[in-house]
């Protein structure tokens, strides 16, 4: 009997021990000529991997980073890398809530609250602990454990909703405070205004353009990044209440406070 012998593109190390099966004492057998072709298969599959989010100054992850990096376009392959990067003991975002939302807390009518991408659950436990009865939506069920774990820390409780975002529908008239930190999806705008009870608040922060001029914006995609004074124009129609564009160097954003009047 002639052997055929396969011809084998050398794309992963696992190669040579799949050849070593093919070159044992069973060469001849066809149940080794098909585990080889299968293994050749397997091993020169491209591997996906999860970007990992560059440092700032003190090591930590930088938060802007973390999103603008690990966003994709797939959904499923999104939800995938966000798990990923939420699976460890340590909180990626920290546990304290943004300080524009801290910040400013006392202008929000306490009532519902919705919590747009809430990842870990800093601003929602932060809110449940003010008197708010929180909703948070996240496309990643190990953040969303993470934040339940963080809200039982704090002795309060939030609901949360396993959501891509692309997808979901925010009940329009329904909450008196919306959130939206690090998160830019423009399609949803529409529905954070009409999701607001007439005299609702929304907060809403994200990185600006200008974020491409420091160290740790250099990996982030444009479309991701609001340009300068787009937000004030995508909320023109609320009365805006709070608005400034801010860059320290480190992290360059847009933040928001405004109120649905009709």
């Amino acid at each position: 009997m002639r052997r055929i012998t396969p011809k084998i593109k050398r794309c992963s190390p696992e190669i040579p021990n799949i050849w070593a099966v093919y070159r044992g004492p069973y060469r001849e057998s066809i149940g080794a000529l098909l585990l080889v072709a299968t293994g050749i298969l397997y091993a020169c599959q491209p591997v996906k991997t999860t970007p990992q989010p560059q440092e700032d100054a003190t090591g930590q992850p930088s938060k802007l980073n973390v999103y603008q990096i690990v966003t994709g376009d797939d959904p499923e392959e999104d939800r995938s890398r966000w798990d990923a990067l939420f699976q460890t003991p340590q909180y990626v975002y920290g546990k304290d809530p943004a300080p524009f939302l801290r910040d400013h807390v006392e202008m929000l009518p306490v009532g519902r609250a919705l919590d747009i991408a809430m990842g870990e659950g800093r601003n929602a436990v932060f809110l449940a602990k003010k008197g708010f009865s929180v909703l948070g939506v996240d496309i990643s069920e190990v953040a969303m454990r993470k934040a339940k774990l963080l809200a039982r820390e704090n002795q309060v409780t939030i609901q949360t909703i396993n959501a891509d975002l692309n997808q979901y529908q925010i009940a329009p008239d329904s909450y008196d405070v919306i959130v939206n930190i690090n998160y830019l999806q423009r399609s949803l705008i529409p529905q954070i205004k009409k999701g607001l009870k007439r005299g609702g608040i929304v907060v809403y922060e994200n990185a600006t353009v200008d974020q491409l001029k420091n160290n740790s914006g250099k990996n982030m995609r444009r479309d991701h990044l609001l340009n300068r004074g787009e937000l004030r124009e995508l909320f023109r129609d609320l009365e805006i209440l709070v608005y400034r564009e801010t860059n320290d160097g480190e992290n360059a954003v847009a933040d928001l406070i405004a109120r649905r009047i009709k």
